[in-house]
């Protein structure tokens, strides 16, 4: 009688547990499916393509280990072309069509914030973003994760600082009029209230636009003597160069959007003396320790170029979604997702990424960043983390 009535009652705890894993999307028992959304034909498409090759390369090394407690993971790529209305549909795809367990690695702040309402609706992880825009961890939302130092708060804490440096009376800014923009002029607006001044002028542009001579024209005749650039690739070399053009050399800084190997090779000579922030650095790999050195003779194998700042967030970004999906445990939910996430101390890497703490009620990792500076054609760094 007792055997008879054990059975059922196993039988019924099975059944249970075998529904709870079922009910976990994008998670099964030989796999887990994860989503990205990166520019792959618009204006950023230059970073898009590097941050997705930085997640294939992480994705086929734990695939040849034998993935994530026993699961294969599995990659999908949609590309948002950096508009929020592409974004959109991307995500529908990806969440309910694809039926993903998390989004890894989206790439932009407009495109972020059009996607994580369909991920939400789902209960869809948003992990790692590719934006510094507090929007990623404010308000506190138990499924964003984000991983670095604020646009705001890399303006907010570094501006004071060059404005010190270079003695400079006037500073400007030139944005993009969007939701990436408008971080980078909230953070300028706050280090140059720091230093009891106020923007000398403030001059948009809309996303994807490519003539900057109007800007530039208004700065130029502001006086301004340090411009804050909320730009990103070609709207950075665009401002400059038309600067230089017209004889007006302001000293220039940007975000983390800025700091890419493609300003100064698209750029040239005339982006010298751009101020960038970042966190990681380029891995130039003359310059590089061993251990880079040899992850990016894998990464130009598999790829047939070398590798850059952006494949390195790609890599790193998907690299921590690993470490926290085994934290988890064979039986991965969202609920344990999150929960081992924040527990999470990620250490720094051979990239040199500050150490990244999450709690309950801290989803994001850290609020340190540095500044580099572009020095005969390639960044070096002239000032090292600061914290707000």
């Amino acid at each position: 009688m007792r055997l008879k009535t054990v059975l059922p009652a196993a039988l019924l705890a099975l059944a249970a547990g075998f529904a709870q894993a079922q009910a976990t999307q994008g998670v099964t028992k030989s796999e887990i499916v994860i989503g990205s959304i990166q520019d792959l034909s618009g204006p950023i498409a230059g970073f898009g393509k590097q941050i997705r090759n930085g997640m294939l390369l992480r994705q086929d090394e734990v695939n040849e280990q034998g993935g994530i407690n026993g699961r294969k993971l599995k990659l999908l790529f949609e590309d948002s072309a950096y508009d929020p209305k592409k974004a959109v549909l991307a995500a529908q795809k990806l969440v309910n069509q694809d039926k993903i367990f998390a989004m890894v690695a989206h790439i932009g702040t407009p495109t972020n914030n059009a996607a994580m309402p369909v991920q939400f609706e789902k209960n869809v992880i948003n992990f790692y973003p590719v934006t510094a825009a507090r929007e990623m961890y404010e308000p506190f939302h138990r499924l964003k994760f984000s991983g670095g130092s604020s646009y705001y708060d890399q303006m907010r804490v570094s501006l004071p600082r060059l404005i010190k440096e270079k003695s400079a009376k006037k500073v400007c800014i030139i944005y993009q009029d969007d939701d990436f923009g408008l971080e980078v002029l909230r953070g300028a607006e706050a280090g140059v209230k720091a230093m009891n001044m106020e923007l000398a002028e403030k001059t948009s542009y809309k996303r994807g636009a490519t003539d900057f001579s109007s800007q530039v024209a208004r700065m130029k005749s502001a006086n301004c003597e340090l411009v804050v650039l909320g730009t990103i690739i070609r709207e950075t070399i665009g401002t400059i160069a038309e600067s230089r053009k017209t004889g007006f050399n302001p000293t220039f800084m940007g975000s983390s959007a800025v700091y890419t190997d493609l300003i100064h090779k698209l750029g040239g000579k005339a982006m010298d003396g751009l101020y960038g922030m970042h966190t990681v650095q380029h891995p130039y790999l003359d310059e590089a320790s061993q251990p880079i050195r040899f992850w990016a003779n894998k990464y130009k194998t598999r790829f047939n170029e070398d590798p850059t700042v952006f494949s390195v967030y790609g890599y790193a970004f998907l690299d921590n979604f690993i470490k926290a999906a085994q934290k988890a445990g064979p039986n991965l939910t969202t609920d344990s997702f999150i929960k081992a996430m924040e527990s999470m101390t990620i250490p720094t890497d051979m990239f040199g990424g500050p150490e990244a703490t999450f709690g309950p009620k801290k989803h994001w990792g850290s609020e340190l960043s540095r500044m580099s500076q572009i020095q005969d054609g390639r960044w070096k760094v002239v000032a090292d983390y600061a914290k707000p």
